[in-house]
C-alpha cells in the first residue's frame, strides 16, 4: 500500500508545553502518555495504546472493566463522566482510599471523546 503510514500505536506532535516521559498528555482530542520529554516546539511522541499506572482521583474505588476518564481540570484519570474525556479501562481493581491514588488504565483509542 503506497498510503500506509504506520501501525498507530504512537504518533509525533510538536510539545506545546513542557513535558517529561510517561506524562499524560491532551492535544485536542488525542490522549497518550509521552515517551519522551519535550520542551515546547520539540518532537514529542506520544504513546496511544497500552496499560499504564496513571495518578487517579483518590476518593474513587474502581473494578475491573470500569470505564476511565481524564480530568483536564485536575490532571487526573477518574471514573466521572461529567465533561471528561474517555481514555480506556481499568485493568486493575482499587480501592478509594485517600492513599490509593495510582489506577491501572488500558488506553482504548487513539482519540478521546
Amino acid at each position: 500500500m503506497k498510503n500506509f503510514i504506520g501501525v498507530g500505536n504512537r504518533v509525533t506532535l510538536t510539545a506545546t508545553a513542557v513535558t517529561t516521559s510517561g506524562q499524560p498528555v491532551l492535544s485536542g482530542s488525542l490522549f497518550g502518555i509521552a515517551e519522551n520529554a519535550a520542551a515546547i516546539g520539540d518532537p514529542l511522541v506520544l504513546v496511544l495504546n497500552g496499560i499504564f499506572d496513571l495518578t487517579k482521583t483518590a476518593s474513587q474505588a474502581w473494578t475491573v472493566g470500569q470505564l476511565i476518564y481524564w480530568d483536564v481540570a485536575t490532571s487526573r484519570v477518574t471514573s466521572t463522566v461529567a465533561t471528561n474525556k474517555l481514555i480506556g479501562v481499568a485493568v486493575l481493581a482499587v480501592g478509594g482510599g485517600a492513599g490509593e491514588t495510582t489506577g491501572r488504565v488500558r488506553l482504548t483509542a487513539a482519540s478521546a471523546n
